[in-house]
């Protein structure tokens, strides 16, 4: 099982596998194959060493993956959480940022129902 930017990829075409790094996607999957001249249809076990190498001498170099982008992601959340703009009060109170409606849906944002007892006469 080969391990690139510390992440285990599976046996599968080699395009597919690379999407299993958080930041890589099918698109740039595909342009690393071909900055390392390596056909995207083979599988990861039967690449030879110096490919695997070549592989991850390319996502290291050219590519902000796993924990370095983590890292960005949530910076920027925060940042827009400090200056205190529409997209960070959003975040600040876990309800959907991008005009949703949130009368019905947006569950996975907001948590389980909480039930709001009726009013009384």
């Amino acid at each position: 099982m080969a391990r690139i930017a510390g992440v285990d990829l599976p046996n599968k075409h080699v395009d597919i596998a690379l999407t299993y790094i958080f930041g890589i996607g099918r698109s740039s999957a595909e342009q690393i194959c071909e900055k390392a001249r390596i056909d995207a249809k083979r599988l990861i076990n039967d690449l030879s060493a110096e490919e695997l190498n070549e592989l991850r001498r390319l996502i290291e170099n050219d590519y902000k993956v796993e924990g370095r982008l983590r890292t960005e992601v949530a910076l920027n959340i925060k940042r827009l959480m400090d200056i205190g703009c529409y997209r960070g009060l959003r975040h600040r109170k876990g309800l959907p940022l991008r005009g949703q409606r949130t009368r019905t849906n947006a569950r996975t944002r907001k948590g389980k129902k909480k039930t709001v007892a009726g009013k009384k006469k």
